[in-house]
């Protein structure tokens, strides 16, 4: 049922995220691939310096959802990629993140997966 009540929770901030077609920066593969499951196109793992990751997506992008887990490590990872991203004039969207940490038990991005296999 918990999964059901995710999903249901999560249907209309997904579909929001989708429509912006912004990148989506994760911390790994899982990550990754669980929003690609769930049909996000431009996802970035945390694979370099997080002033390298941000000088590359700022070159494409001008919007960015970013996607850390929601454990300690993963706040600050989230904290120092959107100051950098916004050093370099790039909108951080947060709707989506914001609707994971308010509606759902999920903490890691992984566990989005989850979600769409309901």
């Amino acid at each position: 049922m918990q999964a059901q009540d995710n999903k249901i929770l999560l249907a209309n901030p997904i579909e929001r995220a989708l429509k912006l077609d912004c990148a989506v920066i994760v911390e790994g593969i899982r990550d990754k691939r669980a929003l690609k499951t769930l049909g996000f196109r431009h996802v970035f793992t945390i694979n370099k310096p997080l002033y390298a990751l941000a000088e590359e997506v700022a070159s494409c992008y001008k919007q960015v959802i970013i996607l850390t887990d929601l454990d300690a490590e993963g706040k600050r990872l989230y904290r120092r990629l959107k100051r950098e991203l916004q050093r370099l004039g790039v909108r951080i969207e947060d709707g989506f993140r914001l609707a994971i940490l308010r509606h759902t038990k999920i903490r890691q991005i992984e566990g989005l997966r989850s979600v769409e296999n309901v």
